[in-house]
């Protein structure tokens, strides 16, 4: 498994226990230790996993806001709680991540194959579904961005 899928899937178990724990931002430090120790044995670099965990709490708020938009039949405690988290990735890699480091493609299809390894059946077409959304609307907003920064030239 590649370094950075690996640690995806610790940051989506971590949000998991989060969300099923009701766990506070220490206690969810101590889990993301943890499943490096238990599920990333060896991994010499922890801080991509550490990095994605700390974005998606920090900016919670703001993604479960897209979440809920970009899936308008679903309200977020309707989605199951693994798709939950692999969205909460998925939308803060295209919101917030360095789109050098980590291109919207590659931020979807990981979110595609989190949703493969660990959810069910419909999952990684919702997954695929709602992170395309997102993606467009951000697409959108930069070309009218660019208009705009064109037409007050």
């Amino acid at each position: 498994m590649a370094y950075r899928h690996l640690s995806r899937s610790i940051a989506m178990q971590s949000l998991y226990e989060r969300d099923f724990r009701n766990l506070s931002e220490k206690e969810l430090g101590e889990v993301v230790e943890r499943n490096i120790r238990e599920f990333g044995p060896g991994m010499e670099d922890t801080d991509f996993s550490k990095k994605i965990v700390s974005g998606v709490i920090k900016n919670l708020k703001n993604i479960d806001t897209i979440i809920e938009k970009s899936a308008p039949k679903f309200s977020l405690q309707q989605i199951n709680i693994i798709d939950r988290n692999i969205l909460r990735i998925g939308v803060y890699e295209l919101l917030y991540a360095d789109k050098e480091e980590v291109p919207p493609k590659v931020a979807i299809n990981e979110a595609v194959e989190l949703a493969k390894n660990f959810s069910g059946e419909t999952s990684r077409k919702f997954v695929n579904g709602v992170l395309g959304t997102v993606f467009n609307i951000i697409k959108e907003s930069e070309n009218k961005d660019k208009a705009k920064t064109k037409d007050d030239k």
